[in-house]
């Protein structure tokens, strides 16, 4: 049997999560592969343009060593780069737990299974900003 004849028949393994971090929602698909990352269509850095986010992204694979294992592909929106790039670690220790829930507690520990409830706090009627109040005069 040829090779091209033995990968049409073992069905590719994807697995896919949901990763979200305030207002930025990531749809992250895992395939095993050799490392490529592309999100957006575009590489990480160029993506975000600065190492440290690239670092935020590629830290759920970095602890389970499957830099290069696996082949990550995300589409990400809302929010801004650093919204996005903490919803694609979400993501992506989502779908690693699906490939193996053996890696669940590493993970864990590292925080990357608890979604960051924090958010902008709402602007309220008679303030500047959601607590700032306009300077008071006495006369």
């Amino acid at each position: 049997m040829s090779r091209l004849a033995e990968e049409q028949e073992q069905p590719l393994q994807v697995y896919r999560a949901v990763g979200r971090r305030k207002t930025a929602i990531a749809r992250v698909r895992l395939v095993p592969g050799e490392g490529r990352y592309v999100i957006n269509d575009r590489s990480p850095l160029h993506y975000f343009g600065v190492r440290r986010l690239e670092n935020v992204v590629r830290q759920p694979l970095r602890l389970v060593d499957g830099l290069r294992r696996f082949d990550v592909s995300v589409k990400v929106e809302g929010g801004g780069v650093t919204g996005q790039a903490g919803a694609i670690a979400q993501g992506l220790a989502r779908a690693l737990i699906r490939h193996d829930p053996e890696l669940r507690p590493v993970l864990k520990r590292a925080g990357l299974l608890t979604r960051d409830a924090r958010m902008k706090e709402r602007k309220k009627y008679g303030l500047k900003r959601a607590r700032k109040a306009p300077q008071y005069t006495k006369r």
